[in-house]
């Protein structure tokens, strides 16, 4: 967990960070990240205004815990409990019931598979929803360029043997 807090040893590690470009360029994300330690603080006056201290607890801390833990179960049960559905050469398992708890994110195989993917639920019966909701943010006008898997990849990545390695 310390990684949260030590941003310096992930720059020498790893580099700055270069993937958003795009996001830097536009000012609304410039302020949200300029002003970032604003946001939670008035959201805790916004939640004690309304219902006191058992608005606060639950608000901001019962939810935070929740969040992180079932971010950091993805990366852990995801990657011993569950199956596999592509080659992806490495531990990542579907597993459902950690779908269900993290709106999608259990679908780890098809994540490792398929990165660049808005929809990890790639089987009518995978429930995704963070996918649905990226669907309606397509259908208003505020996701564009959605990606998701071709048929073509979805044959080269198919699992057609059990040559799995550890990572």
């Amino acid at each position: 967990m310390s990684w949260l807090f030590d941003t310096n040893s992930i720059v020498e590690r790893c580099g700055e960070p270069t993937n958003v470009g795009d996001l830097e360029k536009q000012s609304f994300y410039r302020f949200i990240r300029n002003t970032y330690i604003v946001h939670p603080l008035a959201l805790g006056a916004l939640l004690y205004a309304i219902g006191g201290f058992p608005f606060l607890v639950w608000g901001m801390g019962v939810r935070s815990v929740w969040v992180y833990h079932i971010t950091w179960f993805v990366n852990s049960a995801c990657h011993v409990w569950g199956s596999q559905s592509w080659n992806t050469r490495d531990l990542s398992r579907n597993n459902w019931w950690v779908a269900l708890l993290a709106f999608g994110e259990g679908w780890h195989n098809n994540h490792h598979a398929f990165e660049y993917s808005a929809r990890h639920g790639l089987e009518w019966w995978e429930i995704d929803m963070t996918w649905y909701l990226v669907k309606f943010l397509q259908a208003i006008g505020l996701a564009t360029e959605v990606k998701v898997p071709s048929e073509s990849q979805k044959q080269r990545m198919a699992l057609n043997n059990n040559d799995v390695v550890a990572t």
